[in-house]
């Protein structure tokens, strides 16, 4: 059985490359996907903290939310970078960035 999300679906937008290694895809994070990784990871810190029932304990869970924040941001700016690389999500940036030919 293929597994292979790129096997059954064809992209929508230029190739740029079909499997981008991690240094590539991080190194295309753009403004958006910055401010996407900021804001789940200060919204985790926010609830981290409000979710420590005792005052002892605020600290370390506001520590827990931000890093599973954190996480969560990058894999979300990681997957969105890849689409883009992949030709899945919008890529006007990387066709000119790479000077690619449409």
């Amino acid at each position: 059985m293929n597994t292979d999300i790129t096997a059954s679906t064809k992209p929508e937008y230029p190739v740029i490359d079909r499997d981008p290694p991690f240094t590539k895809t991080v190194a295309n994070f753009n403004t958006l996907d910055y401010l996407r990784l900021t804001t789940i990871s200060g919204i985790s810190v926010t609830v981290g903290y409000l979710s420590g029932i005792k005052p002892g304990i605020r600290g370390p869970s506001m520590v827990t939310g931000g890093l599973i924040g954190l996480m969560g941001g990058f894999m979300y700016a990681y997957q969105n970078s890849a689409g883009r690389l992949m030709g899945f999500f919008p890529n006007e940036g990387e066709v000119a960035k790479y000077k690619y030919k449409i």
